[in-house]
């Protein structure tokens, strides 16, 4: 079996390698002559595969994305030539999750503020944002969710975009990128809606970068727009716009779901669906390869506060400010020299780890102080 992947696809020859060939590829370089003899097409978000990439491979059975997503794949085109496609959603859903708590208690540290006080409306109830609106909700923030295509759910309070817009303090984007459908998400947030977001609200997306229309937010900002920016994903990747990064509170190159975690949790249920279609036994444990965290275990005395406690675990495991000030980088870089650099930095990402992997010791600490830990997803050590 020959089998062409994504390079940047973590454990992808100590998953793949046992069953066959395995061609390891820059992402964005994989071409319609790479894949005419594969069996098989492993991918991540970068790859666009469309009829154009598939018109030589005549071999193909299986097409794989280790990934949420699926507007960088045509599915109509994979089932007309027969080919079995699989994703992986939610796999870094909660990555993302923690992205946004990180930001979040960055921009609390230097403003001064208390999340618990602040209203947090999120645009997207799916994946991810499902799994922050009950996060926050844990956390006893005030939370509002707007999803058109969503059927309801019981407990959650749906309220139209106009509302969140207006009313929220927090406003964080987490919907996949549609056109021409009903409630299309590219450009949702334009020139109008953008200028009537809460003056003073901070705006998260760390979804896909076209939900904005990135120079109109530019233009905003240039004027004078009351409100605090938060960008992990750009309008025409990995050609990032510098007038506008030079604007934005947190810049990032498209890593928010880059947890080592949930990109292992993606290769692990592409890895199953493939010895799936090919008939084969699934005989890698990636739970049995996965790197022991740097960081095992924290204590905290009982002097600590909620938000003392929440801040230091948080930025032991993740600290942003440090993907922050790499992607500031790019300012020193000609254009062409940007976009390799962009793709590089999301290529080499370092060892990220989610809240989970980290045991806090809480036990002499007051009762509200676990709470909040174990809501942002900690494991507790009860003796």
């Amino acid at each position: 079996m020959k089998i062409v992947a994504d390079e940047n696809i973590p454990l992808l020859h100590e998953c793949f390698g046992a069953l066959g060939e395995v061609v390891a590829l820059h992402g964005r370089d994989i071409t319609a002559s790479d894949i005419a003899d594969a069996d098989a097409l492993l991918v991540r978000s970068v790859t666009a595969v469309n009829e154009a990439l598939l018109r030589q491979a005549s071999a193909l059975r299986f097409v794989g994305s280790c990934t949420a997503g699926v507007d960088h794949i045509d599915q109509q085109t994979l089932a007309g030539r027969g080919i079995t496609f699989a994703n992986a959603p939610g796999c870094n859903a909660r990555s993302v999750v923690e992205y946004v708590l990180c930001a979040l208690d960055i921009l609390a540290d230097r403003d001064g503020f208390r999340l618990m006080n602040r209203k947090v409306g999120i645009v997207g109830h799916g994946q991810v944002g499902s799994q922050l609106y009950k996060t926050l909700e844990g956390l006893g923030v005030e939370v509002m969710a707007c999803d058109p295509l969503c059927e309801r759910t019981a407990g959650v309070r749906f309220e139209s975009l106009e509302t969140l817009l207006g009313q929220c303090d927090v406003i964080a984007l987490h919907t996949p990128l549609t056109r021409d459908v009903d409630y299309p998400t590219h450009h949702m947030l334009d020139y109008d809606r953008l200028s009537k977001i809460k003056p003073g609200s901070i705006l998260i997306n760390a979804g896909r970068g076209p939900v904005i229309d990135n120079q109109a937010l530019l233009e905003l900002l240039e004027e004078g727009l009351d409100l605090s920016v938060v960008l992990d994903v750009w309008e025409y990747e990995p050609d990032v716009n510098l007038d506008l990064l030079a604007r934005v509170d947190i810049g990032t190159p498209h890593i928010a779901g880059y947890s080592l975690d949930g990109k292992i949790s993606g290769t692990e249920r592409v890895y199953k669906a493939l010895c799936q279609t090919f008939g084969l036994p699934c005989r890698v444990r990636l739970a049995a390869i996965t790197p022991m965290p740097a960081l095992k275990r924290m204590g905290f005395n009982d002097s600590a506060t909620a938000a003392e406690a929440a801040g230091i675990a948080m930025k032991s495991v993740y600290d942003l400010r440090r993907d922050d000030a790499l992607m500031r980088r790019l300012f020193t870089m000609k254009k062409e020299a940007r976009t390799i650099e962009f793709d590089r930095m999301r290529k080499h990402y370092r060892e990220r780890r989610e809240f989970s992997t980290l045991m806090v010791q809480a036990k002499k600490c007051e009762k509200k102080v676990q709470k909040h830990l174990k809501a942002l997803g900690f494991h507790l050590q009860e003796v």
